[in-house]
């Protein structure tokens, strides 16, 4: 797939999720959606046209993808990386915070209303798996065909951050879509960013079972929404510890990278993808990803003005 055509399915995901949006607050109560069908049917809007569009491919998803197998040292490595770069993404989180609520938070209720299993499948499987399988399988790959490889990795993880649709998870999400799409490159395979971001959600909603877990045996369930009550000064102190804390490991996250890409020898493949840079002479924006900004930016910003 070629980057215009990448920016189509960006397009087309966007034009989607806003039509499936509008026309659900149009039906109101006609039609009762719980958590499990939100999760189902969101996620289902963003694979959904990615593998429309790999349809003329055919047999060939894997070469349009690049799932390939890495080693198990690799696996345990990729694991240690999810670590070292949570508290990076929980500084930009509390940075978000400042100017809008926690998207994940409002939800929490909810989602710690439906079976562990159920809800860990949905969150730490399911969502992970399409995700990556459309933003750094099918739109990064797209992206890379220009050959300019930063501007393939900058515009994926942007359209990965806009895709959510709220400012809180566009700007964590960006900067995970710039670590995931190196891990991609370092290890040589999407199964690298699938089990990453996998691990990362599967870890969110553990910790959401077992925070609503602690609330219901010390404080009998009545500690009230934390969330309301979370000041700016307090926001500030846990940013401030997790910024130092981020100095620490991110820089190590990126050592890590450099160990799998020798251990899956990919040595000269990585430093050739800098040496090709700008080789192809494609370009990567085009008139759908700014159509497709615009409408993600204009939707965002109703939840300041609603």
């Amino acid at each position: 797939m070629k980057s215009k055509r990448a920016n189509w399915l960006f397009l087309v995901i966007i034009l989607v999720h806003i039509a499936v949006v509008f026309l659900l607050s149009m039906a109101g109560a006609l039609i009762d959606f719980d958590i499990i069908a939100n999760f189902l049917l969101s996620e289902g809007i963003i694979i959904g046209p990615a593998i429309l569009f790999l349809l003329p491919m055919r047999g060939r998803f894997n070469e349009a993808l690049g799932f390939h197998k890495i080693k198990i040292s690799t696996f345990f490595m990729i694991i240690l990386f999810t670590f070292l770069v949570m508290p990076l993404v929980t500084v930009l989180n509390a940075l978000s915070m400042f100017f809008t609520d926690n998207a994940i938070a409002s939800m929490q209720d909810d989602i710690v209303g439906v079976s562990f299993v159920v809800m860990w499948f949905l969150i730490g499987i399911y969502g992970p798996f399409c995700e990556e399988f459309v933003f750094r399988g099918v739109l990064y790959r797209g992206y890379k065909t220009s050959g300019k490889i930063i501007g393939a990795v900058l515009l994926s993880s942007l359209s990965f951050g806009l895709m959510h649709m709220n400012l809180n998870q566009a700007l964590y999400a960006f900067a995970i879509g710039i670590f995931l799409a190196m891990l991609v490159e370092a290890a040589g395979s999407l199964w690298a960013s699938v089990f990453c971001h996998m691990i990362f959600n599967s870890i969110q909603v553990c910790m959401m079972f077992l925070s609503d877990w602690m609330v219901d045996v010390f404080y009998g369930g009545e500690l009230g929404d934390m969330q309301e009550t979370l000041t700016n000064e307090s926001l500030m102190a846990a940013m401030s510890v997790y910024l130092v804390i981020a100095a620490v490991t991110t820089p190590i996250a990126v050592c890590v990278l450099a160990w799998i890409v020798k251990n899956e020898n990919r040595v000269e493949i990585v430093r050739n993808l800098h040496r090709r840079e700008g080789e192809a002479g494609g370009y990567l924006l085009s008139i759908p990803f700014i159509v497709a900004l615009v409408l993600c930016l204009g939707f965002i910003s109703l939840e300041f003005i609603l």
